[in-house]
């Protein structure tokens, strides 16, 4: 018998325990159980290192909550200082990195927004937490056959929220392309995190000249901060500048003096 592992993501212990042993009277289940978000990375390595990957995992809606009975919002973060993942990037993050393995969100609660972003992530579900055992296994043996399962109370919200990201990310794309290559280059430079000398320091310029880009950037974006061209980037799907050492030697070298 072809046996599905499957691993209970969950920040209340008891709650991942518990599905955990249900699950495993499946004869064709095995099933571990992880109390946050970092022990869950954890059973992640050591499975792909054994080669014993999961098939699916459940992950829970509100996993990395601040405070018992909070929701963080639904915006992928990662906050290694503060040892918390977030559901949303851990379905980033596994998908990314195990494009086999299955994700289902468990939630208390239904919200299109944040299962229509569970969605974008990778995840192939999104399941009340107090639905029945049976239900949860036809979920599981449904996404290993690249179903995808919502409750039906959702699609109509959860189409509207992907229509409404898709013309989003339209708008920013166009956006973007209206950028210089070396706006571009500043972007993904803000993206990463780096300040405007960072900046500078990377790409060779002089501070003065990256704070026009910087202005020419917000500018041609329609925005007024860098958090602001931030998220419209990762929405056209900018992604951060490689922070390895900057390839080619001083790239740009002859705008280090230019205004």
């Amino acid at each position: 018998m072809v046996r599905i592992r499957v691993l209970v993501i969950d920040d209340h212990r008891i709650f991942a325990e518990s599905l955990a042993a249900a699950l495993a009277a499946e004869p064709d289940v095995d099933v571990s159980a992880a109390g946050s978000g970092p022990a869950a990375l954890r059973c992640l390595e050591r499975a792909a290192s054994e080669g014993r990957r999961f098939d699916v995992l459940l992950v829970d809606a509100d996993l990395g909550a601040a405070l018992p009975g909070s929701t963080r919002p639904a915006v992928p973060v990662r906050d290694a200082d503060e040892d918390r993942v977030d559901g949303i990037s851990l379905v980033t993050g596994v998908r990314s990195a195990q494009p086999g393995v299955r994700v289902v969100v468990l939630a208390e609660k239904d919200d299109p927004r944040r299962a229509a972003l569970a969605l974008q992530a990778g995840a192939s579900g999104w399941v009340a937490k107090d639905c029945s055992l049976n239900r949860l296994l036809t979920v599981i043996r449904g996404v290993l056959r690249d179903e995808t399962h919502l409750p039906p109370a959702l699609l109509t919200g959860v189409l509207r929220e992907l229509t409404a990201a898709r013309r989003h990310r339209t708008e920013s794309e166009r956006l973007v392309e209206s950028l210089t290559p070396r706006e571009r280059e500043v972007l993904r430079c803000m993206v990463a995190g780096l300040g405007r000398k960072a900046v500078a320091e990377r790409l060779f310029l002089s501070p003065h000249t990256v704070r026009t880009h910087m202005q020419n950037v917000l500018g041609k974006l329609g925005v007024h901060s860098t958090l602001a061209a931030v998220a419209l980037a990762r929405r056209a799907g900018v992604g951060p500048v490689d922070l390895g050492p900057p390839p080619g030697g001083r790239i740009g070298a002859e705008e280090t003096h230019s205004a």
